[in-house]
């Protein structure tokens, strides 16, 4: 696993933040086994917004009143449901999900979103993956608040040129 968080890395070097997230998905999605959907929601007026992906089509917009994504927003912690059927509100965007796993996303300590990850096996994510997703999830913090960054200096160079 250490080679996913290196290849992770790479790819989220890119300099172009919607590049990094695609293909941080694919990646997931292609090299983590019996995955059906991998990707992003991003938190945006006070609903979850879908954001690049790997896997069948997906909600465009998720409320935060019910579902997994939005536990996981309004605790601002990693959710593991081992099985969605006996999660309370699950939305079921893909029917053959069996399990999922939520992890908040910060831009500059600020909730940015959400990586979604789902299943089709029932209980697939224990405490060893859960852990690498956990450090999949520093180096995303890492890398949104680096956009924050990047896009200050940017305008930061547009606002001197006008001068």
């Amino acid at each position: 696993m250490e080679i996913l968080l290196k290849q992770a890395a790479n790819l989220l070097d890119d300099r172009d933040l919607l590049a990094a997230l695609g293909n941080f998905s694919a990646l997931i999605f292609y090299e983590v086994e019996d995955l059906n959907w991998v990707g992003f929601y991003r938190l945006k007026n006070d609903e979850l917004v879908l954001g690049p992906f790997n896997g069948k089509v997906a909600c465009s917009h998720l409320s935060l009143k019910s579902g997994v994504c939005a536990l996981s927003v309004k605790k601002e912690e990693v959710v593991n449901v081992k099985n969605v059927h006996d999660f309370k509100g699950h939305i079921a965007c893909d029917t053959n999900s069996q399990s999922e796993l939520v992890l908040p996303l910060y831009q500059n300590k600020k909730l940015w979103g959400v990586l979604d990850i789902d299943s089709p096996k029932l209980d697939r994510f224990k405490s060893e993956e859960v852990a690498l997703f956990k450090k999949l999830q520093i180096l995303l913090n890492e890398r949104l608040t680096q956009a924050v960054f990047v896009k200050e200096v940017h305008d930061l160079h547009d606002f001197q040129s006008m001068i």
